[in-house]
Formats: C-alpha cells, sequence, structure tokens
C-alpha cells in the first residue's frame, strides 16, 4: 500500500480509537459527582412569546450546563472524567471541564435577572418559574425555566418636550428616523439607543457639546392599561437648569487646524523634549514640525473630510481619522478640539482642530518564512520584503518583495506526494498612493473613504512538475472602502504576460486528444476586474459574521477593437489531432485571451457558544471564453477538491461533470464553472487542538460544447445529478499566528461512477480510494 494511504488510515485509526474513549469515558460523566449533589444535565428556556428570543434569554441564566458538540456529546467533561481520582494537579483536569453541579442559589438569581430583563423589554407582568426533572440513580437533573410574558406595555403617545426651542425644528426633521413610535413596545434598551441617535444626529449638525444626558425620557403609565405616554424630554445647554431662562445650545464652526505631524508619544506622559520647532501657515492650516516638514500640505487638504460641513461635524471628524489611519504613516492619531474666542462681531462659537500625529519609521525591512499552502500542497517559502513610506512627501508607500518557494505537487510521473519538486522565484513592487488618481476629479465622490491607487509589477518564476512558466504582471486601480463593511477593488488595468515552457512530455501526451490542451500556450491577459466584498467578521471578537464577495472580469475586448480598428491580420490554424480550425489575432507576437469572468461567494458563520461554532460557505463561478480564445485561460479556469474545496477528493481531481481523468496521470482537472458548497461544525478540543465535522457538495463544468471530455459540459436538466459530496473530520492545532489543518475526507457521492450508484454508502465496500486527508494552513473558509 503506497506510504500516503498507510497515512490516511492510520490517522483514520487512531481519531477512531480517541472517539472510543471518549465514548466511553461519556457514559461515566457522574464520576466526580459528590454524593448529594446533581449534575446540571441540561438546562432549558421556555416561552409563550414568540417575539422574545430565547437566545437573549439564555444570557441571562446563570449557570452554563457542561459544553456540548453538535448538540449531543459532553467532550470536555468527559476528557476531565478520564482524569486521575486522586491527582488534582492531573492534566486531564486543566484541558477539561469539571462538572457543572446544580446550585438553587444561581438559579434563584437567574430567575431575578430574567425578571429584571423581561421588565427592560416592557414586560412588567411577566412571570418566571423554575421546575426540575431529576434521575436520582443517574445523578442527573435538568433544570427549567418556563416565561409567561403577559402583555406587554406600548408606547401609546410619543411626544417630545424641547427646552431649547431652536432644536424644535433640528429635531422635529429627523422624527421620521426616530427608533420608538407609537403602538411599539415599551424596550429600555431601544430607548437608551434612541439618546444615543438624537446625540450623535445633533452632533452631526454643528452642536459640539451636546450629550446623551440633555435627552431623557418620562413615562406616565397610571391611567391606561399597558400604555404609556412617553415625553421625550430635551433640556438646554445649562443641565438640569430651573431657571426661567432657557440657555440655548450653541452651534460650533472650526476655526483653524492645527497640525503636529511628527509628534512624540513622550509629549502625552509630560516629557516632553525642548527642540526647535518651525511653523507653516497655509490657509487656516498651522503645521508645526522640527527641522524639515517631511509632508506636503496638500495631503492633509485631501485627508480632511472636516471640511465637507460648515459646521462642526462628529461624523466628519470620524472619517478624517480614518482616512489619517488609512495613510500607514503614524503609530498615534489625535484629534482634539479646543473653544476659542469668536471673531470680533461675530457670536457664532469657534472650535480649534488640533491633530498629534506620531509617525512611524520611513523604512522598513522584514524577512519572512513562512508555510504555504496552494491548493491543498503544502511547502515554505522565504520573503525578503522593503517599505518605503512617505516616498514623494505624500504618504505613498512603496513595497518590495523578493520571493523564493519550494512546493510539494504530485507528478505525473513521480507518485510521491510529500517530494518538493515545485521551485518558485520572483519579486513583486507596489506603489500606492492616497488619492485618486484620474481625469476626473474623484476624491469628494467617496463619502466614506478616499480611494488608495495602486501601481504594481512583478514577475513570477515557476518550475512545477509538467511543466516550467514564468507570468510578468503589470497593474493598475483602486481600493476603498464605502462603509465600515464594505470594500470595492477596481483594476483597470490587470495584465499578464504567460510563457510556458519545458513540458513533461506524459502530461503533454496526457492532453493531447483533450480540448483544454489549448489552455497550456503562451497567452497574453489583458483584463479589468471589479470586486465587491461585504464583511462583518471581527478576528478580536468572536460573534456571528456575514461575508459576501462577488467579482466580475472581462479580458480582450479593448485589445480585440484595437486589432480590428489597425486591419492587423488574423492567424489561422488547425489543430492536428482534433481537426478544430481557429483564427484569431496576436499583439506583441502572442494571442491574448479574450473572455468574461464572474462569480460570488457567500459564508455565514454562528458561534453557538465560546467553544463551538457553525461555518457555511456557497460559491458559484463562471467564465466565458469568445471571440479571439475559444477556451478560458488554464489559470483562470476553476477547479476543486483539495484542502478548500471537496476534501474527499484530491485537488484537481474531481470533474468536470461525471467526467473520470485516466487514473495513470496526475489530476489536473479544471473547467468553466463551478458549483460548491461547505458545512463545517468547529469546537474547541483541549490545549491547542480544534476539531471539526464537515460536508461538502459541487463539481465543475465545461460550458463550451467543444470540450470532447465525455460527461464534462454542464446541462441545466443533468448538471444536478453530477453533485459530488464528500464529508469527514478535521484536526486544527491552533498557533496563533498560523493555524495547521488536517482534514479526512471520505466520499459520499462519487458523479463519475455509474449513473443510479453513485452514492458510496450502500453499494460499495469502503476502501482506500474513498479517503483524502489533506494538509493545509489556515481555515477552509
Amino acid at each position: 500500500m503506497p506510504f500516503f494511504l498507510q497515512t490516511k488510515f492510520y490517522q483514520l485509526q487512531k481519531l477512531s480509537f480517541m472517539a472510543c474513549i471518549i465514548l466511553l469515558a461519556s457514559c461515566n460523566s457522574t464520576r466526580f459527582v459528590p454524593e448529594g449533589k446533581y449534575l446540571l444535565n441540561r438546562i432549558s428556556v421556555r416561552s409563550d412569546n414568540k417575539n422574545l428570543k430565547l437566545e437573549e434569554l439564555k444570557i441571562h441564566v446563570r449557570q452554563k450546563e457542561n459544553l456540548r458538540i453538535l448538540g449531543v456529546l459532553k467532550f470536555h467533561l468527559a476528557v476531565y472524567n478520564l482524569s486521575s481520582g486522586t491527582k488534582e494537579n492531573d492534566w486531564l483536569k486543566s484541558v477539561g471541564e469539571a462538572p457543572v453541579l446544580y446550585d438553587e442559589f444561581q438559579t434563584q438569581k437567574s430567575k431575578d435577572q430574567l425578571q429584571i430583563f423581561l421588565k427592560n423589554k416592557g414586560y412588567y407582568n411577566a412571570v418566571v418559574k423554575d421546575s426540575l426533572v431529576i434521575n436520582q440513580a443517574k445523578k442527573k437533573l435538568n433544570l427549567i425555566f418556563d416565561i409567561k410574558s403577559g402583555k406587554p406595555y406600548r408606547i401609546r403617545n410619543y411626544t417630545y418636550f424641547i427646552k431649547d426651542k431652536s432644536l424644535q425644528g433640528v429635531l422635529l426633521k429627523d422624527s421620521v428616523s426616530q427608533l420608538l413610535k407609537p403602538n411599539d413596545v415599551f424596550d429600555l434598551d431601544v430607548l437608551n439607543a434612541e439618546r444615543q441617535r438624537i446625540a450623535t444626529y445633533l452632533k452631526n449638525r454643528g452642536y459640539y457639546k451636546f450629550s446623551e444626558e440633555f435627552v431623557s425620557f418620562q413615562a406616565d403609565t397610571n391611567f391606561y392599561s399597558h400604555q404609556v405616554d412617553l415625553t421625550v424630554n430635551v433640556d438646554d445647554a445649562l443641565l438640569y437648569n430651573d431657571e426661567a431662562e432657557v440657555v440655548a445650545h450653541q452651534k460650533y464652526k472650526i476655526r483653524n487646524y492645527l497640525i503636529y505631524p511628527g509628534f512624540k508619544t513622550a509629549d502625552l506622559n509630560g516629557e516632553q523634549q525642548e527642540q526647535k520647532l518651525d511653523t507653516l501657515t497655509e490657509r487656516d492650516y498651522r503645521f508645526v514640525y522640527s527641522g524639515k516638514l517631511k509632508y506636503r500640505p496638500i495631503l492633509f487638504y485631501n485627508v480632511n473630510r472636516m471640511k465637507d460641513s460648515a459646521w462642526y461635524c462628529l461624523q466628519n471628524a470620524e472619517k478624517t481619522y480614518r482616512a489619517l489611519n488609512r495613510l500607514k504613516q503614524f503609530k498615534l492619531i489625535n484629534i482634539s478640539f479646543n473653544e476659542t474666542d469668536p471673531l470680533p462681531g461675530d457670536s457664532i462659537p469657534l472650535l480649534d482642530c488640533k491633530m498629534q500625529l506620531s509617525p512611524l519609521p520611513s523604512q522598513n525591512f522584514s524577512v519572512d518564512v513562512e508555510g504555504t499552502n496552494s491548493s491543498g500542497n503544502l511547502g515554505v517559502a522565504g520573503n525578503l520584503n522593503y517599505q518605503q513610506r512617505n516616498v514623494f512627501g505624500g504618504a505613498e508607500v512603496l513595497d518590495i518583495q523578493l520571493r523564493g518557494a519550494r512546493e510539494r505537487q504530485q507528478a505525473l510521473k513521480d507518485n510521491n506526494r510529500f517530494n518538493f519538486n515545485t521551485q518558485e522565484l520572483g519579486f513583486e513592487t507596489s506603489l500606492t498612493i492616497p488619492k485618486f488618481i484620474s481625469f476626473i476629479n474623484g476624491n469628494r465622490r467617496f463619502s466614506f473613504q478616499i480611494p488608495e491607487t495602486r501601481f504594481s509589477a512583478g514577475y513570477n518564476y515557476q518550475k512545477r512538475p509538467d511543466y516550467t512558466r514564468t507570468i510578468t504582471n503589470l497593474k493598475f486601480g483602486y481600493i476603498w472602502k464605502t462603509s465600515e463593511f464594505v470594500f470595492h477593488t477596481l483594476n483597470v488595468l490587470d495584465l499578464n504576460y504567460v510563457n510556458l515552457s519545458k513540458f513533461n512530455e506524459a502530461f503533454i501526451n496526457s492532453i493531447r486528444d483533450l480540448y483544454i490542451k489549448s489552455s497550456f500556450t503562451d497567452h497574453l491577459i489583458s483584463a479589468s476586474n471589479y470586486s465587491w466584498m461585504y464583511n462583518t467578521q471581527n478576528v478580536n471578537k468572536r460573534e456571528d459574521y456575514k461575508y459576501f464577495k462577488i467579482n466580475i472580469e472581462s479580458a480582450g475586448s479593448i485589445l480585440s477593437l484595437y486589432s480590428r480598428l489597425v486591419n492587423k491580420t488574423k492567424i489561422v490554424e488547425t489543430d492536428s489531432i482534433t481537426g478544430i480550425r481557429s483564427s484569431y489575432y496576436e499583439v506583441l507576437n502572442t494571442r491574448f485571451a479574450q473572455y468574461l469572468k464572474g462569480d460570488f461567494e457567500y459564508r455565514y458563520g454562528h458561534m453557538i457558544n465560546k467553544l463551538s461554532s457553525v461555518v457555511g460557505r456557497a460559491f458559484f463561478g463562471i467564465g466565458v471564453p469568445f471571440g479571439n480564445f475559444n477556451v478560458l485561460p488554464f489559470e483562470k479556469k476553476y477547479f476543486t477538491g483539495g484542502a478548500n474545496g471537496i476534501r474527499a477528493w484530491q485537488v484537481r481531481s474531481l470533474g468536470p461533470g461525471s467526467y473520470k481523468a485516466p487514473t495513470d496521470i496526475y489530476p489536473n482537472q479544471s473547467s468553466d464553472v463551478k458549483l460548491e458548497a461547505n458545512l463545517e461544525y468547529r469546537f474547541k478540543m483541549f490545549w491547542r487542538m480544534e476539531g471539526a465535522f464537515f460536508m461538502d457538495a459541487g463539481n465543475i463544468w465545461a460550458i463550451n460544447y467543444k470540450d470532447n471530455r465525455e460527461g464534462s459540459v454542464f446541462k441545466v436538466d443533468t448538471f444536478y445529478k453530477q453533485i459530488a459530496v464528500g464529508s469527514g473530520f478535521g484536526v486544527r492545532f491552533d498557533f496563533t499566528y498560523f493555524l495547521f489543518r488536517l482534514d479526512l475526507g471520505v466520499k459520499m457521492r462519487d458523479p463519475s461512477l455509474a449513473e443510479g450508484k453513485r452514492f458510496i454508502p450502500g453499494n460499495y465496500q469502503l476502501s482506500s480510494d474513498q479517503f483524502n486527508l489533506s494538509f493545509a494552513i489556515g481555515y477552509p473558509f
């Protein structure tokens, strides 16, 4: 048996053995439960009101039962129960979870907390009862909280009492945005959110000193059954003013901007060093610096969004902070405001804005050694990085990277998967400019964030088992955000010249009779592409998140139009094997690709508790070649399988459709359409180990009917019969800076098998061909 198959079964045996031990230990889950005590087996919260979310109610239960995997197995308790009964410092005790014992005092505290929560939500007559279901023989009990919410209090009338009449028109103008309306449930959390909204709304309209303290609510529930007359009180500028005279809130304007781009953090600690400072004044900007002003003033004119409004605006101050932070020039950014005397004859109060900016070092060198993961093929890479900040005085960032790597790929003739037979050498340089460079002056069109303009160039040499290729790349585009979670990338020009040489003869013979052979030729790609991404994931917080990404790319149309305008002569050729006749243009003596391509990806992560989560992913992509190149370039094609695809198959060994590649060649399957879905249940095990159960489904297909691989073409009425399904178990080792992953996948449904017998369970005996062990770095999605 080949070594890698032995490894698969060895890993499977270890996982099975470990699972058996845990299951045996879980059978004695009350081993460490003292006499007279009960294991808190399960906590249930039941409510007669569907408007109350059970997840929110459970948060207020003080005791939590032992953690479960898949809602059934108390894995961490089982690990604890495997520990010694005499050693308190047993390692298994530290990595496991001690049994949670029922505590009557905590139950009463939970009832109190639930009662408070329900009152805050407007259910003042709610009743919370607890009950126990005890199994004395097994020393376990279930705790149940039953909630009768009763009728909620609702808002009957919603009125304002604004002491400062100058605010009345401002606030009532935005009443459509108020969070509370008549007939809404009287919810204290929503009231607090409304206070914040009013304060923020006024701060964005010049009222610099306004805060939430000026907003209060008065609720009258004396005469109306389950109804509340709610009054929003907005105090005048002198808080808690009992005098008859009203002190009006004032709107502020910003007079001057004091910018200190060489600020030292030691100055904040009272350790300010004596140094000679120079001052440059231009318009209402004053720059304070020592020696030479390293940044051109126009940089700060462009990033200062406080000029977008005539009055002080909190929102614009936040935009300015984000713009300064995005420059990647300063390790500390401090924006503050000082009230100053109004101008002579002007009653409008004024503010001076001060920006203290502590710069990062202008140059940075680094050397990285990293593990790589290209479609599940592991390797090692080294990078020499150089970064120059503020190249031309406008916060431009120059990055230069030299890269070398070795990676293992299964070769056509050499089936040793652990042979590091792929080499890569290359360099990449990029220049990022913090403004919109275009014949259109569009900086002010981007309200949330000014985009970055990026130029990049690179050269990459790759020696692979089956061929050698070089890729020369030039790129020009923009990157920007339109909200906290929405990202945009637009590459106006994405130029790639791909040269292939030194083909493995066996590899060429394996594709000689196939339509896709044309993909493995020298070609030029002149593309424009756009990506839109919505991502709420915060790596520093454990919370639910959503992720959407849409990519659109068009290539070759401009070169095709140019070739026609200058009356270029088409080259005509006939494939000697397939007999397919084609004609095409060349630019720089190279055939250029022409295609449209688009794909969509969606991910959703749900945090079940502090140690387990469920993450799902869906992907659909399609590429349509036309015109000058009747196939997609191979690096633009889709593939699946491997550590980041359908993990029960090796990378590039699945599809397209029901096509089955010869068993004696290295898998290199790719095509034009991809449909894939993944579901993964992740849970913390112990130490740095995490576990995961997963299920993957999908396939790739050809879109061109000239593709002569049997069963490869996408057809609306049959594609669903060609869906591959795999499942399995994975172990991950989280080393903080990187995550090492092993996933053992097993085929459940193989579309390359005879129709009607594509499900493995029930039709075939389990064999090594149905398992695949993937090594990878990082999560699959």
